[in-house]
């Protein structure tokens, strides 16, 4: 509810003494259409980002195999009939390169790169409470000043290296995953370890197997996976998708992951043991997360149908996996399937098949430490010439946690956030002013492009609310940020997911209070298109919970 009326409308001119209107923390998915959207207002902006060139993610994260396992017509954006009728996808999942020479295409169609500053690393945000606008620190060592700050900086955006001793010791190649070298890097011929098995590792190993001359896994944790089966598109499949891309957008919007696969609405008790392995076995043999997605929602919350489900995953599992000592390693006892994210992957349990490969199980045989010339477990020592550690993200909060974040009173985001994220819609944070997110924090998991349309289509209304009125600050209602915190809260009861060792609940063994039993409320659990509804609602309550000046 409005608290106070600024007399003139000409925001421009009261923002003449600061260097920026807005500030876009992020060249990602997310920063390239907010700044297209402020751009396309007349808004003195501007994109940091601290790497060389835009693509965030899709430019960081380079190992062999990197790709989508979203389909890639649905990762698309959806505000330009032009992009879609022009660019052409190749794959049904595309790869690294074709995604970022994708966000180079949208961006130097709109002419943005204009608004983009590389090689900018933010240091520290500071939010001024007599001038009602935010100073930024630079690595470079400039100061800017901006009214509002949005942040694009992604989900899983800061990776996470193990405690091992003797990292710094070891004489080789080693890096992790997300940090593979832009320059190439032949590993014919080479000695290669992989500590890890998550959705990066999936990926990665089967690329590495084919070339190395040895490929040691070191496993920590078994983890589900279900092939991609990813497939060219040819120009008559393009043609065919461009036709469809109303209806495509318009299922995504109205299913909960934002993809074109939803959930079979029959109930798993429902039909017979053999209807649903007619199911399992056509999604099993499809393309991406249909097998997740497209299930009975019971597998979500219901120990029993979960159990089950996990059965067949695992039958399949041994049916690909010659030895079957490995294959039981390959199994998780830990957790059901679907609980977690699922990786999706190609060739991945074949992989265990080649004579080159050798996968050690982290419960029987921990990794004790690093030495000059490799790595050493409880059980024995393996020389090796390169190390990669596919060892995971500090999601959702790494990469603010990364920024001295200081708002009213002095408060630092980090510490506010210490035990887990707060905010209000996932989108602001009480004590913050000014301060919006994109994708931020307990906003629906989704496909991301899906996500990040709808934060932006959300965020710049809400600012043009502002300009409009000639506000100058907004603050958040403690009490609805303590509201929707206890939503999101809420959501985790029933499901599974709730006991589950994943970065939806905060779990990274990398990080110290980030161990199994500390939940962290990452996620809303509500799906797309409530999470959709609910900020609509906030938005036609003149912005409830919000107190503008």
């Amino acid at each position: 509810m409005a608290e106070q009326k600024v007399e003139t409308n000409d925001f421009a001119n009261i923002d003449a003494h600061l260097d920026y209107q807005a500030v876009v923390i992020g060249a990602g998915v997310a920063g390239i259409y907010q700044i297209k959207r402020l751009a396309d207002l007349g808004i003195r902006a501007t994109v940091l980002d601290a790497n060389a060139d835009l693509g965030g993610t899709w430019y960081n994260n380079r190992y062999p195999g990197a790709r989508f396992d979203s389909e890639s017509y649905t990762y698309s954006y959806s505000f330009s009939k032009e992009v879609l009728d022009e660019w052409h996808w190749t794959e049904k999942f595309s790869p690294q390169p074709e995604t970022l020479q994708y966000l180079n295409f949208v961006t130097d169609k709109f002419a943005l790169r204009k608004y983009m500053q590389f090689g900018c690393r933010v240091e520290s945000m500071v939010f001024n409470d007599q001038s009602n606008a935010w100073t930024i620190g630079l690595n470079d060592g400039r100061q800017i000043t901006t009214r509002f700050i949005i942040t694009g900086v992604g989900v899983l955006s800061t990776p996470t290296l193990p405690q091992f001793e003797g990292m710094a010791s070891f004489k080789g190649t080693s890096f992790h995953a997300s940090n593979w070298p832009h320059e190439p890097l032949d590993l014919t011929g080479k000695r290669v370890a992989v500590i890890g098995s998550g959705a990066t590792a999936i990926q990665l190993i089967p690329e590495v197997a084919k070339v190395a001359e040895r490929l040691t896994v070191f496993q920590r944790r078994a983890n589900w996976a279900a092939p991609l089966n990813n497939g060219p598109i040819s120009e008559a499949d393009m043609a065919q998708i461009r036709e469809r891309y109303d209806e495509i957008f318009a299922t995504c919007a109205r299913t909960p992951g934002g993809f074109e696969h939803e959930p079979d609405r029959r109930g798993f008790y429902d039909v017979t043991p053999e209807e649903r392995r007619e199911l399992w076995d056509r999604l099993y043999d499809g393309p991406g997360f249909g097998i997740w997605l497209q299930n009975f929602t019971e597998i979500f919350f219901d120990e029993k149908a979960n159990a089950e489900f996990s059965d067949y995953i695992a039958e399949r599992i041994r049916q690909r996996v010659n030895d079957p000592a490995v294959a039981e390693l390959l199994i998780p006892k830990d957790h059901g399937f679907g609980i977690q994210r699922v990786p999706m992957e190609t060739g991945y349990f074949e992989t265990y098949n080649r004579d080159n490969v050798e996968l050690i199980d982290g419960a029987a045989s921990p990794v004790t430490r690093i030495t000059p010339t490799g790595i050493e477990t409880s059980e024995g020592s393996f020389e090796v010439d390169v190390i990669v550690y596919a060892t995971g993200f500090d999601a959702f909060t790494g990469s603010f946690d990364q920024i001295d974040i200081q708002g009213t009173k002095g408060e630092l985001l980090r510490e506010k956030w210490a035990a887990g994220p707060v905010t209000y819609l996932g989108t602001t944070v009480h004590g913050f002013p000014n301060f919006l997110m994109l994708v931020g924090p307990q906003t629906a998991a989704s496909n991301f492009p899906r996500g990040a349309e709808l934060s932006v289509d959300w965020v710049t209304p809400f600012l043009e609310h502002m300009w409009a009125r000639g506000y100058q600050r907004f603050d958040v209602d403690k009490v609805a940020e303590d509201e929707w915190f206890e939503h999101v809260k809420g959501m985790y009861e029933g499901l599974l997911l709730r006991n589950a060792k994943s970065w939806f609940t905060g779990y990274n063994s990398n990080i110290k209070g980030h161990e199994h039993g500390n939940m962290r409320y990452n996620i809303y659990n509500g799906g797309g298109p409530k999470y959709a509804r609910t900020l609509n609602e906030v938005a036609d309550r003149d912005y409830k919970g919000f107190y503008f000046k």
